[in-house]
């Protein structure tokens, strides 16, 4: 893992792990467990493929009772764990590490209720997102956070990155839908937080779950609520000459109090790699293009549809289509779900990047992107929830042209600085991992990092919990006011600074 530091690999772990690996056999029997450096292969990246590593053992497990036993075993031995769930992590949350149990939640993966009349369902966490809405879509329920990855990633992944989608600005984040979760602590101790009620009494501990990226505990069970679909939805292809026209006019539709359910927005290089992949009638004459759907009851939404095209055409908007049909509207956003994929045919690499600003900030923030990719000497294509400020440009890269790897990352840094510095955040929904680890102290300072910490310590004293990632770097729980004293010794005496 060439430029990136990670923990070192502890030595007593690492000279034990033929007795690790038995005793995991023991706990999860079968077909559970697995060893050999080329059956592990399949588990040494996650989204974030720049960076590899295999781990210690991969472990699948099938039960709570596994689960628990598993992370109780490693914490009375001071052995680290990472847990995964389907390894589409876009910041190297799941990125294995040479002395961890990589904890593989993919076997949990059954919908154990649909509660209609409470419009909720309770899924273990290897559940995919997507396999929630086909559940209950034939009595026209659905799950509203919709990231691209929908069909692969995982709920216990959503709630670990808190996930968005492309219809997060109307109906919320993973942290506005989940209500409820089982998890397991480090010591192996099984905890509820919230259930099918809508708030939970007490701290929000189930707020403090969602987003924690596997440093608190491991998820084992979901609880979610699903929405009935709208009577109406429909969505606009609007293309504009340039891309700060195209942000002003997202910023005045919300302006107007309009909020859409879904409001996207891509550049040039973006459209044209959709629009060759799935040939979604995009118009390829313009700079910008925006999706906005418009949901509701259907003469609310005909009148919408009347604002937004008129404040498109105060922006310049120079083409404005309607979907006449559900099969139209969902081509429409189908260009834009593939967009990842798409923007791969065009580049050997590319790097996703992930930031939030605000949407005021739009056309700033595009303008800089285009004076970093001249600096870099680079190629970017912007796909980003334009609604809520959620930005991903790719940065297209060869991978196999030495420093290119490095001059993409350094571009990407210089993206978040710049979002920071208008106002915005490092992460929308992708995470912090090991990305952005080294960039937290431009948006938080020591005391802030400091507090972030002793929440890390409370659910985990001894960092064995997903070790490396989020914090810039790795301090005793005792510097920060707990003393956590076992047999007259502190965990980990001689930890890596990075």
């Amino acid at each position: 893992m060439s430029g990136l530091l990670m923990p070192k690999p502890d030595d007593a772990t690492m000279r034990r792990r033929d007795e690790i690996v038995a005793d995991m056999r023991i706990i999860v029997p079968g077909e559970g467990v697995v060893d050999a450096a080329n059956s592990m292969r399949a588990f040494e990246s996650d989204g974030l493929t720049a960076y590899r590593q295999l781990p210690l053992v991969v472990v699948l497990p099938e039960t709570v009772a596994q689960v628990s036993r598993v992370l109780k075993y490693c914490n009375d031995r001071n052995i680290r764990v990472v847990p995964r769930g389907s390894g589409t992590s876009l910041s190297g949350g799941a990125l294995p590490l040479e002395d961890a149990v990589l904890l593989v939640m993919s076997r949990f993966n059954r919908i154990l209720e649909i509660d209609f009349p409470n419009r909720t369902v309770v899924a273990q966490p290897g559940v995919t997102n997507l396999g929630i809405t086909t559940a209950v879509e034939q009595e026209g329920f659905y799950y509203a956070p919709d990231p691209s990855s929908q069909i692969a990633c995982s709920i216990g992944g959503n709630v670990a990155e808190n996930s968005g989608g492309v219809h997060c600005l109307k109906y919320g984040l993973t942290a506005n839908n989940v209500l409820g979760i089982e998890m397991v602590l480090m010591n192996g101790e099984v905890v509820r937080l919230g259930g099918k009620h809508l708030d939970a009494e007490g701290y929000d501990l189930l707020g403090v779950m969602t987003g924690s990226e596997g440093l608190l505990g491991v998820v084992t069970e979901v609880t979610v609520r699903i929405l009935k679909k709208p009577e109406t939805a429909r969505a606009l292809l609007i293309g504009f000459p340039t891309s700060e026209q195209g942000g002003q006019c997202v910023a005045d539709i919300i302006g107007a109090g309009i909020i859409p359910g879904g409001m996207e927005m891509m550049d040039r290089p973006a459209i044209h790699a959709a629009e060759d992949f799935v040939h979604a009638g995009y118009p390829l004459d313009v700079e910008a293009l925006l999706i906005v759907e418009l949901d509701g009851p259907g003469v609310e939404v005909d009148h919408l549809i009347g604002l937004v095209e008129a404040i498109a055409y105060r922006n310049g908007s120079t083409t404005c289509r309607v979907s006449q049909s559900e099969q139209e509207r969902l081509t429409f956003w189908a260009g834009r779900k593939a967009a990842f994929p798409a923007v791969g045919r065009i580049s050997p690499d590319y790097y996703c990047m992930d930031g939030t600003i605000p949407r005021k900030e739009l056309p700033r923030v595009l303008h800089g992107m285009r004076e970093l990719s001249e600096k870099y000497g680079l190629g970017v294509a912007n796909v980003f929830h334009a609604g809520d400020g959620n930005l991903h440009p790719l940065i297209l890269y060869d991978a196999n042209v030495p420093g290119e790897l490095d001059k993409a990352e350094s571009f990407g840094a210089d993206i978040l600085r710049l979002c920071v510095k208008v106002g915005g955040v490092l992460t929308g929904e992708h995470g912090v991992g090991v990305e952005k680890r080294d960039l937290m102290p431009e948006m938080f300072n020591q005391i802030d990092l400091d507090q972030q910490m002793r929440v890390k310590c409370a659910f985990d004293p001894n960092h064995l919990l997903n070790p490396g990632k989020v914090f810039p770097q790795l301090r005793r729980c005792a510097e920060l006011g707990r003393m956590h004293v076992h047999r007259g010794q502190l965990a980990f005496p001689d930890i890596p600074r990075f």
